[in-house]
């Protein structure tokens, strides 16, 4: 045998290599869990949260330490080592707690959370540097003995020593400082009394002015003001809703909290739904503390965010206001979530890791022990049920702020006094808009559609523009003279002639938009100055920001939108509000079909008379006796919202029961059918659990690719994530099908 070893012999026994210091790293893909990975000898293992650089399949990426104990059995060979750690803060215990919770509760691979924890890959990068100069040995050696020296160049040693306390600085700011001319500093370094060095240019955000008064509030408001004040001192996890009705003040309340948060000496994140619209919320906030706060949304530029990032890790940003994505920010110190207008959709992400901010902020607030504030004039109903059981304190604001009344809600019956043949406004609404006009008033005319028309068909063969990758219908926008979708985006020039048929001009737009509700303002107030608010004409915070400028500079007489209008605006002088299609939100067979018309309707009711001048809502309607339009009228929103739970508790609906969907996707149609049935038939079963489908979803085609839908019904007291996991593992399903999880929907298209 090789090696020498007479048969029989004891063996030598041979030095064992120490085995290398293990620990995981988790990636930010789409990955089952965190990778082992070794540590180089001499390395000091970084500890959990460390953001560290490792090799994967060829290429390098950066991770995080997570916690937990690597795999003693993995072999050594297998073992790759970490490159090195990054000179950046550490992922806090609580964040990378948040990431495993929202993986578990949404049945998401970890790894896809964390992503959106690292949503700024170049704030991992070393701060960018600029060339400055700084004394040098010799320039310090000089100025010690105090001889040599003209008097400007002592001023440039001293100002460098002293003021500047010896750090490298640009040469503008070296000259300004201390009073000299670029010129001497060349000298200077010619001369070896200044020597190049690199500035580690870090980005200041303003510090809120927390000496600065707030404006007065009411009584009610101050009890709210001190309830919530009293609540974030305590330092600890508690929920409480801030209702109350429009223009009650609830924001001025709610910022409150944020003062007392910051006063502590921890930060504070407000959430808004639509953060790139809310220039008049931003400006509410510098009023109060005498700068803006940090901003976080996806109109951000790269650079913006790298900063933003980087300056909050470091604890160097207070006070932060954000769309969802700011949930996963990495907030060192927080001590304090709002969640502004609770009810609304747009916390809810359909894509990638599908999750609602709402209910994660809470969670976010519990890991973090800080407290939590959820607003709304219109509480969603699980928040409501959470208040009335007494899982969240509850404050209520009743009356409007500065003595200004509610407006009154009147349906028009569409029935009996309809638009004119081609028209779409009623003559009583039209005669309501030229009142208010006439007195120098502004209106505003609501309805939630973009564009021209909703559908386009051919009046000769019937055939109707429908998008190409998805069920719907083309959209036209008259203003570019385009058909569009806006599931997919998908767009095309209005044809002069029926693809069907090939008939000229036969092509007829049915339906209003918004753009056909200006086109009919234009001829029926031609003097009246116009805006039109959609997402299509404020593409971004400038637009937006400039159009609240306009309106509130009385430059604008007649104000038609979309439910960007709904989000929050204080308009003094607009007094009605005429809603041109109150309808529209009731179709289909959503659960929370009704629950959102009110809470819409009633937003944007809340936009009129905000000030001393009386307001009025008119509602088309040709409905006017639905429960909906009759809890407008009335203003008893609660005993609508009882009703609605009435209808939900005895089939477990939630929030008395919990929902998760399965939504199977595929480019081939027949395997999506293949997958759906097969899930059907491994659908899970036993007491309180109840699975519907497989059926094809609503939009049973988008982007490209077909749609089937399966979902599970449970109890409240059955956990769903256990039973979507078994089940999800009970079926095998190919790389070219998608089955996406959404616990606790909010569409169901």
């Amino acid at each position: 045998m090789s090696g020498g070893r007479r048969k029989g012999a004891a063996s030598p026994a041979l030095p064992l290599a120490p085995a290398r210091a293990r620990l995981r790293v988790l990636l930010p893909l789409p990955l089952a869990g965190a990778y082992d990975y070794g540590v180089p000898a001499g390395m000091v293992p970084p500890p959990p949260g460390s953001f560290v650089q490792v090799p994967l399949s060829g290429r390098e990426m950066i991770g995080v330490v997570w916690d937990g104990e690597a795999d003693p059995e993995l072999p050594e060979r297998r073992l790759r080592d970490i490159t090195h750690p990054l000179d950046v803060p550490p992922m806090t215990a609580s964040l990378r707690k948040f990431v495993d919770w929202v993986a578990a509760y949404t049945v998401s691979p970890p790894g896809a959370v964390l992503r959106m924890a690292m949503s700024s890959p170049s704030a991992l990068e070393p701060p960018m540097a600029k060339a400055g100069w700084r004394a040098s040995a010799a320039g310090r050696a000089a100025l010690a003995r105090g001889t040599g020296l003209t008097g400007a160049r002592q001023r440039v040693l001293e100002t460098l020593e002293g003021e500047l306390d010896g750090e490298a600085h640009l040469a503008a700011t070296i000259a300004q400082r201390a009073g000299v001319s670029s010129g001497v500093l060349r000298g200077m370094a010619d001369a070896g009394l200044l020597e190049p060095a690199l500035i580690e240019r870090a980005v200041e955000f303003p510090r809120p002015d927390l000496k600065r008064g707030g404006p007065a509030l009411g009584e009610e408001q101050q009890v709210a003001g001190q309830a919530l004040r009293e609540a974030v001192a305590k330092k600890q996890f508690g929920v409480t809703l801030l209702s109350g009705v429009t223009g009650s003040g609830k924001t001025e309340v709610y910022l409150e909290a944020v003062a007392e948060c910051l006063a502590q000496g921890r930060q504070a994140l407000v959430l808004l739904p639509e953060i790139a619209l809310s220039a008049q919320w931003l400006e509410r906030f510098e009023a109060r503390f005498g700068c803006p706060p940090a901003l976080w949304h996806s109109e951000l530029g790269s650079k913006r965010r790298r900063d933003t990032w980087r300056a909050l890790a470091e604890g160097r940003v207070q006070a932060l206001v954000g769309a969802r994505s700011a949930l996963f920010l990495p907030f060192p110190d927080l001590g304090l979530i709002v969640v502004d207008e609770e009810h609304e959709t747009a916390f809810k992400q359909e894509d990638g890791v599908v999750y609602h901010a709402r209910d994660m902020a809470v969670v976010r607030a519990r890991l973090n022990e800080a407290a939590c504030v959820l607003v709304s004039a219109t509480p969603s109903l699980e928040t409501l049920t959470n208040a009335e059981t007494g899982r969240y304190a509850a404050l209520d604001l009743p009356v409007r702020h500065g003595g200004a009344t509610l407006p009154s809600v009147v349906a028009i019956d569409q029935r009996v006094t309809p638009p004119e043949r081609g028209r779409f406004l009623s003559p009583p609404l039209v005669q309501a808009i030229r009142d208010a006009i006439g007195r120098g008033e502004q209106a505003m005319l609501f309805l939630n559609r973009r564009g021209y028309a909703p559908l386009t068909l051919c009046r000769t063969c019937g055939h109707r523009m429908r998008c190409p990758n998805c069920t719907a219908w083309l959209v036209e926008h008259r203003v570019q003279r385009r058909l569009q979708c806006h599931h997919c985006g998908h767009a095309e020039p209005i044809p002069p002639t029926c693809p069907e048929c090939g008939a000229e001009g036969s092509l007829t737009p049915l339906g209003p938009g918004v753009e056909r509700v200006q086109e009919e303002a234009a001829e029926l107030f031609p003097d009246a100055r116009r805006l039109v608010m959609a997402s299509d004409t404020l593409p971004g915070p400038a637009a937006a920001a400039e159009a609240a400028r306009a309106i509130q500079a009385r430059e604008v007489d007649l104000i038609i939108g979309t439910q960007i209008v709904a989000k929050g605006w204080h308009f003094p002088h607009l007094t009605l509000v005429g809603v041109v299609d109150a309808d529209l939100g009731l179709a289909g067979g959503d659960l929370r079909a009704a629950e959102r018309t009110v809470q819409l309707l009633h937003q944007v009711a809340g936009r009129a008379g905000r000030a001393e001048a009386p307001g009025q809502v008119l509602l088309q309607s040709w409905n006017p006796d639905h429960p909906v339009m009759q809890a407008l009228i009335s203003g008893d929103l609660a005993s609508f919202m009882a009703a609605e739970a009435d209808q939900r508790r005895p089939g477990h609906w939630p929030p008395f029961g919990r929902l998760a969907a399965l939504i199977v996707s595929a480019e081939d149609e027949r395997e999506a059918d293949t997958i759906a049935r097969d899930l059907g038939i491994e659908a899970p079963g036993g007491d309180g659990v109840e699975v519907l489908g497989p059926a094809p979803a609503p939009l049973s085609m988008l982007r490209g690719r077909h749609r089937r839908r399966l979902l599970i019904k449970v109890r409240r007291d059955v956990p769903v994530q256990p039973i979507l996991r078994e089940w999800l593992s009970r079926v095998r399903v190919p790389a070219s099908v998608k089955v996406q999880v959404d616990v606790d929907p909010v569409s169901f298209l």
